[in-house]
């Protein structure tokens, strides 16, 4: 049969017209004489009525069977306002069964209560839920809307390869053996980088792709193997070329999909800057709260424990929260303590309150009074605040602060969820120590360019090299990565070298990247776009897996197809390879 219309099509207005529906069952209700069908399909679901001559057509059918539906739109008596369809039924005329089904082995409503592992097994079924259909086609329409603005923009979406090079700098390559070439690999990309930049080596100028990336990395609950991101480079631009052009892809996909119109133009915070305030590289700005530091009012002070993280060089930071002492009883702040001793590697968690104009707390008694004055007036408590304070290397108190920072925002509802807050994050550390290779390896890739003040310092100071890398953060996630890229030979020849990567080894792994910095490589830059985390917040889940058609378990598995699987000895054969250790599992 022929469908006139959508079931979650279905309004007010359309009562009296006859139509011709088909979808899935989602529930049936038996009343004797009357027979209730919820009948669904992708647009959403709509009751269908059978009435006592119609009850036997339909006596058969279960969850989940396929029905075909000729009938008549009628308003309802009783109004269903969870639907949008809530207003009307369809009382049916016509009645088909057009596919039986087993019973499913999950649930498959929005308010499931399958757990995971069995929902990604049967992911087929799992993705009838209307919720990730709603996901999937915002992640769609998310797709769309970049294609559209980018093209309006004069960007140009050019395909590159998926079987490429392996450059081992950063994450860990999947490699593809070669069957024709035995011994030789393939590696699928971690990110199109050397393609991009090479287009505008090319003189295509404006480049964007939505394109598929691969890293081997240590599993993580935000990570998936495999991933999309909305790839973008431009030439004859800075970062407030990029900015801007990144800004207006945000305004029309967030205006676009949930009517949100953001700011006229974004937060930047150097990332030196945001750690200190922040203690981390991806603050959630919908709150403030922010890291204060209290080491000045302590530098004399007769406090043992005090005194000595800072003759050590360490720093007193805290963070205050109004009208929350109350809410954190000596049970709840251990519960702190333990965050983050055992996650942080704090030394301790002191607090003070405010209360009735004293300050009292765990570290109340061994502070004198021109201190807890002093905290008071730089804080201006009034009561009921709560002080939190770590006394810590500055790294380790200002990392631990920042995740206590999130963690009490959440627990004292401190976050408007219905609110969208950018931040870039710039001048990123150019470089990062590896203790296992006992080096200084890029922090963000080595095609990253200097800051141009720091370029004198790559070899005597590298430690405090700045880079013109930059971040855009969301609600506390990381959205996207970027940088101006190294256009000149000498400097990318100099980043090699302040890596340890000599010129042999560097033409060894990017020589064919390399010999066209030869020929007029114009200035440039860009950004990765994560597909999922956008999306991702856009549909209001902390789910990664929810906007992913097919997606792995935490361990990398995908339990659907039972994958990755072994193979036939005859194919290893083939490609040359043997497996000297064989996981069991």
């Amino acid at each position: 049969m022929n469908r006139t219309c959508e079931n979650g099509s279905l309004r007010a207005a359309d009562a009296g017209k006859k139509v011709s529906l088909i979808g899935w069952v989602s529930k049936r209700r038996n009343l004797g004489s009357l027979v209730f069908v919820d009948l669904r399909d992708r647009s959403g679901i709509v009751q269908v009525t059978f009435d006592e001559t119609m009850a036997e057509k339909v006596k058969e059918v279960r969850s989940e069977y396929i029905l075909s539906v000729s009938g008549t739109v009628q308003l309802r008596k009783d109004p269903n306002p969870k639907l949008a369809t809530g207003e009307i039924e369809v009382l049916a005329e016509e009645g088909t069964i057009v596919n039986r089904a087993e019973t499913a082995p999950i649930t498959i409503a929005d308010d499931t209560d399958t757990n995971e592992d069995t929902r990604l097994k049967y992911r087929y079924l799992d993705l009838r839920r209307p919720v990730l259909q709603k996901n999937m086609i915002l992640r769609h329409k998310v797709c769309m809307i970049a294609r559209r603005v980018l093209d309006e923009k004069g960007f140009v979406e050019i395909e590159t390869p998926i079987l490429a090079r392996s450059t081992p700098e950063g994450a860990r390559d999947y490699l593809v053996p070669s069957r024709i070439y035995n011994g030789r690999f393939w590696a699928l990309p971690q990110s199109p980088q050397i393609y991009k930049q090479l287009l505008m080596i090319a003189g295509f100028e404006k480049y964007f792709q939505i394109a598929r990336c691969f890293r081997d990395e240590d599993l993580r609950a935000d990570r998936q193997p495999e991933f999309t991101q909305i790839d973008i480079e431009m030439s004859f631009g800075d970062e407030n070329t990029i900015f801007a052009t990144v800004e207006d892809l945000m305004k029309a996909i967030f205006k676009q999909t949930v009517g949100y119109t953001l700011e006229d133009s974004f937060v930047r915070i150097p990332y030196a800057e945001c750690i200190r305030r922040f203690g981390t590289d991806k603050p959630d700005l919908r709150f403030g709260n922010e890291i204060i530091d209290l080491s000045p009012i302590f530098k004399d002070t007769e406090f043992a424990v005090f005194k000595g993280v800072l003759d050590n060089g360490g720093v007193i930071s805290a963070l205050k929260f109004e009208n929350a002492a109350d809410k954190y009883s000596r049970k709840g702040l251990d519960k702190l303590q333990d965050f983050v001793k055992h996650g942080f590697k704090a030394k301790a968690l002191a607090y003070l309150k405010m209360e009735k104009g004293t300050l009292t707390g765990s570290v109340a008694k061994p502070l004198s009074d021109a201190e807890k004055a002093a905290v008071a007036e730089q804080l201006c408590l009034k009561d009921n605040d709560l002080v939190l304070i770590i006394a810590d290397k500055l790294k380790i108190a200002n990392t631990a602060l920042g995740a206590l920072r999130v963690r009490l925002g959440h627990e004292l509802n401190l976050i408007n969820n219905d609110e969208y807050k950018f931040l870039w994050v710039t001048e990123f550390p150019m470089f990062e120590y590896s203790e296992e290779e006992g080096r200084w390896v890029a922090a963000h890739h080595p095609f990253t360019a200097p800051v141009e003040a720091d370029v004198d310092k790559l070899f005597s100071d590298p430690e405090h090299v700045s880079s013109r890398a930059y971040d855009l953060v969301l609600n506390g996630y990381e959205l996207l990565s970027g940088s101006i890229r190294i256009h000149e030979q000498d400097l990318q020849e100099k980043v090699f070298e302040a890596i340890g990567l000599t010129m042999e080894k560097a033409k060894e792994r990017f020589g064919f990247f390399l010999d066209a910095f030869r020929y007029g490589t114009p200035p440039h830059g860009g950004v990765g776009i994560g597909l999922e985390r956008l999306v991702m917040v856009l549909a209001g889940t902390d789910n990664i897996r929810d906007v992913v058609a097919f997606p792995t378990t935490n361990s990398s598995l995908d339990l659907m197809s039972e994958s990755p699987n072994v193979v036939d000895q005859a194919q290893l054969d083939i490609l040359g390879i043997e497996i000297a250790n064989k996981n069991k599992e």
